[in-house]
Parts: structure tokens; sequence; C-alpha cells
């Protein structure tokens, strides 16, 4: 918010790009979007403390879900995790215990927690792990090590194993390893013998992916997050810990509460719902499988499907526009309607391409243009491969429609 993202990429921009179903959400004035970040602020405090925890874990689930839908560019497997995770709080008694809730209102204090709090956590980070390792178990990934032999030679000059880089075996070495990493990593933290270890190994993969890729908040975030596998006795540890720290106060009285954690326990609604939301996570990120071709060339149902840090593609997409009355055709300058960004992302994704042709045709409409016929030229490269045309460039783009179904106006990814 003070290097000033909210200006730059959701204030300025004159597209959005919008997922599918949700055109309806814009940006608002700048003023309401530094409004929206400020509750998402004031939010995460009430959050960590506690304190009017109902209200604020609901305002920070609608806030940043709101800004994670506002353009598509900026989509990352994390931000979805983050809505996830937000909302699964709202519904979880998480202030019922050290907070400054239970000073205010000591008859919230709970000893004890139903089962599902904290197992419909850990269910959604074995989502995360998991469909991750999965994903990874590609031609691409593990036979050509790539995009890490892509990759990997330009960190050369990090301190100590930088050198190691340079070496193709380097790059086998950790595109196996993470496979095997994604894939295996909850099944060594469910085991007792086998936690410690496996939770030094998500500290050194986590923090190694977060140096030499720069992801964000995400590593820090799965480090913490996992420590939910580990006991209620090692939290209680903490807990005791803690409030050593901390003189006397209403909001230390659970220090004595024991084996906190109680059978499965819930509403007929909540049940239903939470085996609904389980089995919507379970089955969604194969609707790929309904899809003819390469996911990562045509990228229908990619999103949402835990894919991370697949695959090295870029590409550039020149758009041509004919007056459909005088047969006069021009190409646009994109850079004119788009940040670097959001050209960028555009330029390599089907259904992006389609988004600026129907704002092409909408933008040369409003200047007097009858009947815009909207064409792309998108050449793009995947994993290093001679680059190719994403899409049919003879195909008027306006007449195409963004639906579930496959985009025949997809060109074929030749592998050769």
């Amino acid at each position: 918010m003070w290097m000033g993202w909210v200006d730059t990429q959701l204030v300025d921009p004159l597209l959005h790009f919008s997922y599918y179903g949700f055109d309806w959400v814009e940006p608002l004035p700048r003023v309401g979007m530094y409004v929206v970040f400020g509750i998402m602020l004031i939010s995460c405090l009430g959050i960590l403390l506690g304190y009017f925890y109902r209200i604020t874990s609901v305002a920070f689930f609608l806030c940043f879900t709101y800004v994670e839908l506002i353009d598509i560019t900026y989509y990352l497997n994390h931000y979805y995790f983050v809505s996830i995770v937000a909302f699964l709080m709202i519904l979880a008694p998480a202030h019922r215990c050290f907070s400054l809730d239970i000073k205010r209102n000591p008859s919230l204090l709970l000893t004890k927690v139903p089962r599902w709090t904290v197992d419909i956590f850990k269910f959604q980070i074995a989502i995360v792990y998991i469909f991750a390792g999965l994903a990874k178990i590609n031609y691409d990934w593990l036979i050509r090590a790539l995009p890490l032999s892509i990759w990997l030679p330009a960190k050369t000059s990090v301190p100590i194993i930088g050198p190691i880089f340079q070496y193709k075996f380097t790059a086998f070495l950790f595109s196996w390893a993470g496979m095997l990493f994604d894939t295996f990593i909850i099944f060594a933290l469910l085991v007792k013998k086998t936690r410690w270890p496996a939770y030094i190994a998500v500290i050194i993969f986590h923090t190694l992916t977060g140096f030499l890729f720069q992801i964000g908040v995400f590593p820090l975030v799965m480090i913490f997050a996992v420590t939910i596998f580990f006991s209620n006795d090692f939290h209680q540890k903490l807990i005791d810990f803690v409030t050593r720290l901390f003189s006397k106060s209403n909001i230390m009285t659970w220090r004595n509460a024991r084996n906190s954690i109680m059978p499965l326990k819930t509403g007929n609604w909540l049940a239903g719902f939470l085996i609904s939301l389980c089995l919507f996570q379970l089955l969604f990120p194969w609707r790929y499988l309904a899809y003819p071709g390469n996911i990562f060339w045509a990228e229908e149902g990619y999103r949402f499907a835990w894919r991370v840090m697949l695959m090295e593609k870029a590409g550039t997409a020149t758009f041509y526009v004919k007056d459909g009355e005088h047969g006069r055709e021009g190409s646009v300058i994109n850079h004119q309607f788009l940040n670097a960004h959001q050209e960028k992302q555009m330029a390599m994704q089907p259904d992006l391409i389609l988004q600026f042709a129907h704002f092409l045709e909408d933008y040369y409409k409003s200047q007097g243009m009858k009947d815009p016929f909207v064409r792309a030229e998108a050449w793009v490269t995947l994993n290093a491969r001679p680059a190719q045309l994403l899409v049919d460039p003879t195909v008027d783009l306006t007449k195409m429609d963004d639906t579930w179904a496959p985009k025949d106006w997809i060109t074929s990814y030749n592998t050769d």
C-alpha cells in the first residue's frame, strides 16, 4: 500500500481483467480502495489479537477476496489459499482462547474445541501440497527439468550455493526433490516419528524457494501454517511459554487447559457444508481433464488447481481491428490501454486475449466504428520451445464468448 501498488495496479488501469462470472467486481475510486486496505489492516490486527474477532475475520475475508477478484492478471495460488483460510477462520472459534475477546467477555472462554476446527485446516494445507506435487508429475518437469533448468542458471551469483546452479544435474535434482516433497510431506507430518524431520524439511524447502524466486509471504505462511500438524501438547507448551512472558491477566486463564481437542461434533448444516467444501477442493482441480490439449498451453482448468511455478511462458500479442463498414484495418498499441504487467499476462492467456478483444470492440464502437472485427496474432513460447501462435489469427474474437466449454479458436500445441 505504501509502495503505490494500490494506485498502479488497481486504480490507474483503464481495464481490469475479470474472473469468469465476476465481471461485476470493479475497483472503487482511489479513496475507496485505500479505505478497503485500511479496513484490511485493522482486521488483521483484530484477528491477531482476538479482538471483536467475528467482525474482523469477516471484514478481512471480504476485503481481501474483493481485492483479489478485481483483476485476474494478479492471480496467485497463495492469494487463493489466503482467501480460503480467511473464510475458514470465520467458522473457527479462534477467539475463544488466548484473545482480548476473553478479557472483554470471559464467558467466551473455551478449554476444548471441536476436532473439525483443526482438521479442516489440515485438510486445506494437504490439498495445497498434494495437488502441487501431482501437478509436477509431467514430462517437462521430471524428464526435461523444465522450467528449473531455465531459472536456476540465472541464480549462480547467489552466495555459497550459487555455483551449483550452473549444472544441469542440479535442475533435475531440484525438480524431482520438489515433486517428492510436495506429494509426500503431508504424510510425514501426520506421523509423530517423522514430524520433526518433516518440519525441518518444510523450513529448508520454503526458505530456499522464497530466497531464490521471491514469491512473497507464501513461504512464511506455510512454515507457520504446518505447525497445526503438531500435537495439542506442543501448542500448549507454546502457550505456556507466552503466558510466562506476560503478567497475570484474564486473557491467560486457558493455560491449564489440556487435551484441548474434542471429537467432531457439528450441526447438520455445518457438517454438510464442510463435506461439500472438501469435495469441491478434491474435485475442482481435476476439471482440466475435461479439456483437450496441453493444459499449460491453453490454460483451461489451470487456475485454482494449485499449479505452482510449473512453466516458463512468455509471449507477445498484436491486435488488429478492421472497420466493418469500410474494411480498413489497423494494429493496436496495447500499452495505451494496459499497464506492463497486464500486457505481459494477457499475451499468453487465451481467455485474457478474448477479454481484451471485447474491450477493444467496445472502445472502437464508442469512437464511431461500426461492427469492428478484432483478431489477434499472439506468439507464445512455452518452456523455451520455439514460439507458436496461441490463437487462430483469422478468427473474429468479438464473435467468441468466454464459457466453460473448450475454446476451438485456441491452437493445438506442437511439442516437436
